[in-house]
């Protein structure tokens, strides 16, 4: 068995050497797409960003990823300095110069730009926004179910920071993360602040419990689309769904568990703290939801 996997794991594909990646209107080759140390982004992860995924040419779902990208935007008082058409015609630029049709995955991602001066107020961003694709060729590989090990780190509230926003601002996700990886498990398992079961460090968080798909209420998790999908797919072909609040003692006894994302669609999990859950391989409804999923895919791409 594989000692460490994560949600993210692709293929080798040597094409991605010599990608080129978008950087403020150029198309560069990827040594030459770097950021000053003054940019906002890399200063105090002042910047928002989306994920996006490439399917037999077209982007799935690209209306809801640009519908919350800008929403982001706005809460965060960011002028991007481009319309949304320009937006979307960055991205299908960045494909073209790559040569991409399908299997694809891409990181859109904005900051507040270059600071005058290395201080946080954001007025020293003065120059306007950093802009970048990077688009590489991807086709996951995930030689095993995950295993997941519950970890003190907690989605933050919306008072401090939102966890519903795609900010550059992920070392709360990364920490737990690295609590994961010591307790000897691939991803953490993050609670809410009852101490609820919420999402992963990288993913949101489902299980099934006799045919019924259970996830969290939503009011601490990332504002998945994917999720959101799936939720929908269970609804429209009769598979009993329930947003709600449920316990490490429901999951542990759960008979399947999963996890949603842009880059893995539905990610099965096989042991969470040491338990395993089922029978330690994809659960039959899991099955179900990727088939469901990838007709969805298919209906999209048509």
């Amino acid at each position: 068995m594989q000692d460490h996997v994560t949600t993210h794991q692709a293929q080798e594909d040597a094409r991605n050497e010599d990608i080129l990646i978008y950087l403020n209107g150029r198309i560069v080759p990827r040594a030459q797409a770097v950021v000053s140390v003054y940019d906002s982004g890399f200063m105090l992860g002042d910047g928002i960003w989306e994920g996006l995924r490439l399917y037999d040419g077209t982007w799935a779902f690209l209306s809801d990823h640009f519908d919350r990208l800008l929403e982001a935007a706005k809460a965060i008082d960011l002028d991007i300095g481009m319309t949304r058409e320009q937006l979307v015609s960055a991205l299908l630029e960045t494909q073209s110069a790559n040569g991409m049709t399908t299997d694809a995955h891409a990181r859109l991602m904005i900051t507040r730009g270059p600071k005058t001066r290395p201080f946080q107020h954001p007025s020293l961003s003065q120059s306007g926004p950093t802009i970048a694709i990077i688009m590489e060729h991807s086709r996951p590989n995930m030689p095993r179910p995950i295993r997941l090990a519950t970890v003190p780190h907690m989605r933050g509230l919306p008072m401090t920071q939102d966890p519903k926003l795609n900010s550059h601002s992920k070392l709360n996700c990364i920490l737990a993360c690295i609590a994961a990886e010591k307790a000897g498990a691939d991803e953490g398992l993050m609670l809410d602040i009852n101490g609820f079961v919420n999402t992963t460090n990288a993913c949101n968080f489902f299980i099934v419990r006799k045919g019924e798909v259970w996830t969290s209420t939503g009011d601490y998790c990332m504002n998945g689309i994917t999720r959101q999908k799936v939720i929908n797919l269970c609804r429209a072909n009769d598979i009993p769904c329930f947003e709600r609040n449920y316990s490490l003692v429901d999951t542990y006894g759960a008979d399947e568990a999963f996890l949603t994302g842009t880059f893995g669609a539905q990610t099965p999990v096989a042991m969470i703290d040491g338990r395993q859950i089922g029978d330690g391989e994809m659960g039959p409804v899991t099955k179900k939801l990727r088939e469901l999923y990838k007709a969805l895919i298919a209906k999209e791409c048509a």
